[in-house]
């Protein structure tokens, strides 16, 4: 039987309740091994390789190519972009807000991280970060804190994607 749905839908639930502030996530899916073989014994993904994937991320937007950055997304994941109100929901439309979030030349650097793991190949990065960012036509510097969620899947080819990222700047005041 494949779970591949049901943690789909765990992950976009549980990042759904964590960007409106709530921490609760269904303990029924904690430990759920859904690969069957070879994977049974497989090792518990830990907090620092959860972070280590926003590194990988925002190492893909320092190449300053869009679709690098799209590759980090699952095919039908789903993206709420920091400076952009369009919900982005295929590969064509997260590249087009990739292709006008790097010419400000962003560099993200977490502030606070919060990593739920919600089973072997489901995991869900929270917290807050900062983008320094300098104006495509002024060259003006500026920095964006925002709030971010991200629920990241792990691949039948053992590669970690994101399959929902949200990210907000953080309210003033």
């Amino acid at each position: 039987m494949n779970r591949r749905p049901a943690r789909r839908r765990i992950a976009v639930a549980a990042t759904a309740v964590l960007a409106a502030g709530a921490l609760a996530v269904g303990a029924g899916a904690a430990g759920a091994d859904s690969r069957g073989k070879g994977e049974k014994h497989a090792k518990p993904v830990t907090k620092a390789q959860v972070l280590g994937l926003f590194d990988r991320w925002n190492t893909a937007l320092q190449t300053g190519d869009p679709k690098k950055v799209a590759d980090l997304y699952a095919k039908d994941a789903v993206l709420l972009p920091t400076v952009s109100n369009q919900v982005r929901t295929d590969r064509a439309a997260i590249v087009d807000y990739f292709e006008l979030f790097l010419k400000n030349k962003p560099v993200g650097t977490k502030v606070e991280s919060v990593v739920n793991v919600l089973d072997r190949d489901t995991v869900i990065d929270t917290g807050v970060y900062e983008f320094s960012l300098t104006d495509h036509e002024t060259g003006e510097k500026s920095t964006v804190k925002a709030r971010y969620t991200y629920a990241y899947e792990k691949q039948p080819n053992g590669t970690w994607l994101i399959v929902n990222h949200h990210s907000s700047k953080m309210p003033q005041g």
